[in-house]
């Protein structure tokens, strides 16, 4: 079953689900932008929410921008806290080295994300208890799974 909560918006355009089970609804860009190879612009969505205390929102990329047009979301995700009212803008960012891309107000360019979230209760203490992981980060489990195909 799938919870739902009250979010309060001003928009234009309100953020959709296309798909039944979608977890991101798409945002829209309110304004048009040129973006060359490399290039990055911040991009008004029109959007601004009140979020319910316990909440947050993740602004995330698109896959279909990512995958035909090398267009990703700088910061991603984008935290929305559930105190900020401002309008919710994106950061895209064109990673194709040779074309650019051109936004058009109503343009699909990014997914937010409605989730609850704990409040974290921070406990100073002396040591941490073991893990399986323990201290390994980066790359700690290798390259290759070992199977071939």
């Amino acid at each position: 079953m799938t919870e739902s909560v009250d979010v309060p918006i001003i928009s234009t355009a309100v953020p959709v689900y296309a798909h039944p089970g979608d977890a991101g609804a798409d945002l829209v860009a309110s304004e048009a932008a040129h973006l060359a190879p490399g290039q990055r612009a911040l991009i008004g969505t029109g959007v601004r929410i009140a979020l319910p205390d316990g909440y947050v929102a993740f602004v995330v990329p698109r896959s279909g921008l990512a995958a035909k047009h090398g267009i990703t979301v700088v910061n991603s995700p984008g935290t929305v806290d559930a105190g900020y009212r401002g309008e919710i803008k994106v950061t895209l960012l064109n990673t194709d080295a040779t074309e650019s891309f051109d936004v058009a107000p109503g343009d699909r360019i990014a997914q937010l994300i409605v989730m609850p979230v704990p409040r974290a209760n921070f406990i100073p203490v002396e040591t941490l208890p073991d893990s399986v992981r323990g201290e390994g980060g980066f790359g700690s489990t290798g390259y290759t799974t070992g199977l071939t195909a």
